[in-house]
C-alpha cells in the first residue's frame, strides 16, 4: 500500500472516531419530546415597575449630584453613572417579569434626559462642498476605473483563444 493511500485511511479513520465521539448520546430519541412545552409567562407588574425605576432614576440623580452641572452635556465626564442607570432600568424591568426596552422604562429615561440634558444643545454643523479640486478627482477616479475594466474586458474577451 502506497504511504499517501495509507495516510488517507488513517485520516478517514480519524475522522470516523471523531465523529463517532461527538455523536455519542445524542441520538433524538432521548431529546425529542412529543410532549407540547407550555411557558408560562407571568404578566409585567407595571405599578411596581414604575417604582423600581424610580427608585433606579433616585440613584441616578444622586450619582448625577456628583458630577459639574456643566459637564453634563460631556458625556465621558458621566458615562459610567449612566450605564449604571440603564443597567439598573433593565435589571428592574426583568426582575417584575417586564420587557426590556418597554414604554414605561422609555417615558421614565426620556423624562431623566429632559430634566438633566434639556440644555445640551448641538451646534448645527453647516455642510459644505469639498474644493472644486477634490471633488474633480473624487469623481473622475471611479469613472476612469471603470473605463478600464471595461477595457480590460474587451480586451480579455478577444484574446480568448490565447487565454484557455
Amino acid at each position: 500500500m502506497d504511504t499517501n493511500e495509507f495516510v488517507v485511511l488513517k485520516l478517514l479513520f480519524l475522522a470516523f472516531l471523531v465523529n463517532t465521539w461527538m455523536m455519542s448520546g445524542t441520538s433524538a430519541s432521548d431529546t425529542f419530546n412529543l410532549e407540547p412545552i407550555t411557558w408560562q409567562r407571568r404578566l409585567c407588574n407595571e405599578s411596581r415597575l414604575r417604582w423600581e425605576v424610580e427608585v433606579c432614576g433616585e440613584d441616578f440623580k444622586r450619582d448625577m449630584a456628583h458630577v459639574d452641572p456643566e459637564q453634563w452635556c460631556n458625556l465621558t465626564y458621566f458615562m459610567s453613572e449612566y450605564h449604571l442607570f440603564t443597567l439598573c432600568t433593565e435589571t428592574k424591568a426583568q426582575s417584575v417579569d417586564c420587557y426590556w426596552p418597554n414604554p414605561l422604562v422609555e417615558s421614565y429615561i426620556i423624562h431623566i434626559h429632559k430634566h438633566f440634558f434639556s440644555n445640551c444643545t448641538i451646534e448645527e454643523v453647516i455642510w459644505m462642498d469639498p474644493p472644486d479640486d477634490t471633488l474633480t478627482i473624487l469623481i473622475l477616479i471611479p469613472v476612469f476605473l471603470t473605463l478600464a475594466m471595461i477595457a480590460l474586458v474587451v480586451w480579455c474577451s478577444k484574446r480568448s483563444d490565447l487565454l484557455a
